[in-house]
C-alpha cells in the first residue's frame, strides 16, 4: 500500500477553498490502495499533522499540537513529525498538494518536493510558476497564435508615477479595463475600471496582492472552461456569474452563480476549446491536471483564452471534477489517475 501525504490549507487567499477541496479528495481516495497522512498548513504558515478528515470538516485541525513538515533531505523521502520535542521521520511514496494560489500552486511546494525527491501530483515547478503568473502565461500563449485579450503589465514600483502608468495603459487598452494581480488566485484583488479614477483605485487595490499587475481589455462573452487530465481535454462547461464578472465572492458566496456542463455552442467550437486547452497545457509544460478558462466572444464567436489553473478546485461547485465526471471518469478515478501519474513521473 502506497503512503500519500495530502497537504492542504496554505497561506494564500484560497486557504478555505483548499480545505474544502482536500475534504473531497480525502473522502474519495481509494483507501484500499493508499494510506494517508494529512498535513494542514495554517494561514500563518504552521504545518500541522491532522488525524482525521472530520477535523477539517469541523474546522478544528489547526488546534493540533503535532508538527509535520516535508524533509528537504532526499534520503528521508518523507516528512518530519515533531511532538513534545520528540522527532520521528516517516517515509511517504507521494505528495498530493491540494493547495490553491500562492505558495501552493506557484511552484514553491513543487520545488520543495523536487528537492526532497518525493513524487507529487500535478504540474512541475516551471508549469506551476508560469501558469500562476498571468503575465508570463500570456507571453507563452502569444507564441501559439491563440487569441487572448490585449494586455499591459505594470509593476508596483512604477505606481509612484501613476500618471505615466495610466497614460501607457490608456494608450493601448480601451475602457472598461480589467486590473488583476498577476499572481493572486481565485479572483482576489481583481477590479473592472470604467474610467481613469476607477483605474487608479484598481491599480492600488491589485498592488496590495502582488508586485506585478496585469491590465487587460474587457472581452464580452460567455465564460467557458475546459479541464485537462493527463494531457487530454475534457468537454466544456459554462460559468454563469451572478455578478458583473466571476469574482471570488460571486464564485463562492453567491448562490445565483452557477455552472452548466455541456452548454450549447456553435458548431465545432467545443473542439476548438479542447484543442486550444491541450495546446496551452503542452506549451506551459503541464503535467497531470489543469483547468483552462476561455471566453466565447459575443458577436464574433471568437475563442479567447483567459487563464489556466494548475491545481483547480475539487469543491462541490468546481468545474474540473464535474467535467470529467460527466465524461465518465468518477472523482475517485480522477484522483487515482493523478497519483499514478505522479508515481510514473519518477518511475516508482
Amino acid at each position: 500500500m502506497k503512503k500519500i501525504a495530502v497537504i492542504f490549507g496554505g497561506q494564500s487567499s484560497e486557504h478555505e477553498v483548499s480545505c474544502v477541496s482536500a475534504t473531497t479528495i480525502i473522502k474519495n481516495i481509494d483507501k484500499s490502495k493508499y494510506d494517508l497522512v494529512l498535513i494542514g498548513i495554517t494561514q500563518d504558515g504552521r504545518w500541522r499533522l491532522v488525524e482525521d478528515v472530520s477535523q477539517i470538516e469541523h474546522n478544528t485541525w489547526r488546534e493540533s499540537l503535532v508538527d509535520a513538515i516535508i524533509s528537504p533531505d532526499s534520503s528521508d523521502h518523507g516528512i518530519i513529525i515533531t511532538t513534545d520535542g520528540a522527532i520521528k521521520k516517516e517515509r511517504v511514496d507521494a505528495i498530493f498538494p491540494v493547495l490553491h494560489g500562492l505558495w501552493g500552486e506557484d511552484g514553491t511546494i513543487q520545488g520543495l518536493c523536487e528537492l526532497a525527491r518525493i513524487p507529487y501530483v500535478g504540474c512541475g515547478v516551471l508549469a506551476s510558476a508560469c501558469s500562476m503568473d498571468k503575465f508570463y502565461t500570456k507571453v507563452v500563449v502569444d507564441t501559439l497564435g491563440i487569441r487572448q485579450a490585449k494586455y499591459e503589465p505594470v509593476f508596483k514600483n512604477q505606481l509612484s508615477d501613476m500618471d505615466a502608468v495610466v497614460a501607457r495603459i490608456e494608450k493601448n487598452i480601451s475602457y472598461p479595463i480589467f486590473v488583476k494581480p498577476s499572481n493572486a488566485g481565485s479572483s482576489k484583488g481583481v477590479s473592472k475600471a470604467h474610467d481613469r479614477a476607477e483605474l487608479i483605485d484598481a491599480l492600488n487595490e491589485a498592488a496590495k496582492h502582488d508586485r506585478k499587475i496585469l491590465c487587460e481589455e474587457t472581452i464580452v462573452g460567455r465564460e467557458i472552461e475546459c479541464g485537462v487530465l493527463g494531457g487530454t481535454a475534457s468537454g466544456v462547461g459554462e460559468v454563469i456569474s451572478a455578478d458583473e464578472f466571476y469574482s471570488y465572492d460571486a464564485k463562492y458566496n453567491n448562490e445565483a452563480s452557477k455552472t452548466v456542463i455541456g452548454p450549447e455552442l456553435p458548431a465545432e467550437k467545443e473542439e476548438e476549446f479542447r484543442k486550444d486547452a491541450e495546446a496551452i497545457f503542452t506549451a506551459l509544460d503541464g503535467y497531470g491536471l489543469a483547468r483552462v478558462d476561455f471566453f466565447l466572444e459575443n458577436g464574433t464567436n471568437d475563442v479567447v483564452f483567459n487563464e489556466i489553473n494548475t491545481l483547480p478546485g475539487f469543491t462541490g461547485i468546481s468545474m474540473f471534477p464535474m467535467l470529467f465526471a460527466a465524461a465518465g471518469v468518477s472523482i475517485p478515478e480522477q484522483i487515482d489517475r493523478l497519483i499514478e501519474m505522479a508515481l510514473v513521473r519518477y518511475d516508482m
